[in-house]
């Protein structure tokens, strides 16, 4: 199959394909008479490997480290469990940060009810507080 039928099978654009192959994440295609990639099975199941461990929020690095496995399928899989350990952590860290975050924005939305021109907007002046390096509604002042 060519890149444009690989890209389309898989979902994944032809210049991220092509990206892939040079940072040596996909292995190069043959190339036909006419100087067209040839792409295999194998092309599709490890570009399909990469998409959805790219939709599980992975590095490029990480899927590097796995993928190396393919070609060492002897070898103890406790790596494997350290990326996906690695990546648990990871995750927990930014559902922390965005749990601060609604907290943040929701503590912001409580300073201004509908009906009020800008001027008067309560969120505009806590921004506008922050701006200047007061404490504000998401970032009081730090006990001291």
């Amino acid at each position: 199959m060519r890149i444009g039928e690989l890209g389309e099978a898989t979902g994944v654009d032809v210049e991220t394909i092509r990206y892939y192959e040079r940072s040596g994440l996909l292995p190069e295609p043959q190339r036909q008479a006419n100087g067209y990639r040839a792409y295999g099975p194998l092309h599709l199941e490890r570009l399909s490997f990469i998409r959805h461990c790219r939709a599980l929020d992975m590095s490029l690095a990480d899927i590097q480290r796995l993928l190396a496995f393919f070609d060492r399928p002897q070898a103890d899989c406790g790596d494997i469990n350290r990326v996906i350990d690695e990546q648990l952590e990871r995750v927990r860290a930014r559902l922390k940060s965005m749990r601060a975050l609604e907290k943040q924005l929701t503590s912001l939305r409580s300073h201004c009810e509908a009906g009020h021109t800008a001027k008067e907007c309560g969120i505009l002046q806590e921004l506008v507080a922050a701006a200047h390096g007061e404490a504000c509604a998401c970032h009081p002042a730090a006990a001291q």
